[in-house]
């Protein structure tokens, strides 16, 4: 059976692919027919190759095991991989805009040849069933890189329907309308990459779902011998959640009782929520020693 590296190195290598086929087709039509709308898709495509390269280098090193100075693995740099891929979509995406920009001040009176219009319908399509997949993956193996990598695949989809749009309604002597829908192909890369950049950092400053915390906050009080959970704290590390929380229990509980209570915590965090890694700090509860 396939682990979880290996299947989400999959879905990178889909993208990959898809990509390289893709950008070739969408350049050298863009070239044959005049189609800017095309030729920013094309670009566009270019750099996804190499943002999904980026993943697959990332989820390589987060494969590594934990050696010496890297006690928590090499997860991150899943994270990581997914901050370069941002970055390059970004600086694509005004790329194009600039270029958008300054086509729309340039005379453009003929309209591209339709062509261009039915491949980047077939582009469309081709994207949206590898975006199908990688989500569906995604989802599975709660991969963060592999949700970028799904989101770029929505987005270039979006971005094919947007250039056939422009080359459409060009045949309709609206030439202009090409370049605009250029233009609106690097305001959609900008916002995918502003997205991703915001879901990445998020991760490595060890920002986590609030409500995620309030599940794992009330599980934990269900367990035997817990009388109040003080503190919980999680982090992600790839597709893997670290987790550190502090409760209180009887306080005239012997060692061994109190080491019980925080295996049970930890079987509880694996099996209810598969967390594998829970740091559990047992503390005496004042109130009760009070009594």
């Amino acid at each position: 059976m396939e682990n979880y590296y290996e299947q989400a190195q999959k879905g990178a290598w889909v993208s990959i692919l898809s990509y390289i086929f893709l950008s070739a087709g969408k350049l050298i039509i863009a070239g044959v027919t005049a189609s800017s709308a095309l030729k920013a898709d094309g670009l566009n495509n270019v750099t996804d190759i190499i943002a999904s390269i980026a993943v697959l280098v990332g989820l390589k090193i987060s494969k590594k095991p934990r050696d010496n100075d890297h006690p928590y693995g090499h997860s991150r740099a899943e994270h990581i991989s997914s901050l370069i891929a941002s970055f390059i979509m970004m600086v694509i995406g005004l790329e194009v805009l600039v270029d958008a920009g300054q086509s729309l001040f340039m005379d453009k009176s003929e309209a591209p040849n339709l062509l261009a219009a039915w491949v980047g319908l077939g582009a469309a399509a081709i994207m949206g069933g590898v975006y199908r997949y990688n989500i569906k993956l995604a989802k599975k193996l709660d991969s963060q890189s592999l949700y970028a990598v799904a989101k770029d695949n929505l987005s270039d989809a979006l971005v094919s329907i947007g250039a056939v749009v422009g080359i459409f309604g060009s045949q309709f002597g609206l030439p202009w309308l090409d370049v605009v829908a250029a233009f609106a192909v690097g305001i959609i890369i900008c916002k995918t990459a502003i997205e991703i950049f915001k879901e990445a950092a998020h991760s490595l400053t060890d920002g986590f779902d609030e409500e995620k915390l309030g599940h794992y906050k009330e599980s934990i009080g269900l367990v035997e011998g817990v009388k109040e959970v003080e503190d919980v704290k999680a982090r992600k590390l790839g597709n893997q959640v670290v987790i550190d929380v502090t409760v209180k229990v009887d306080p005239h509980l012997n060692v061994i009782k109190s080491h019980e209570i925080a295996d049970q915590i930890e079987h509880m965090m694996n099996d209810e929520h598969q967390i594998k890694d829970t740091l559990v700090h047992i503390e005496p509860d004042a109130y009760e020693k009070q009594k």
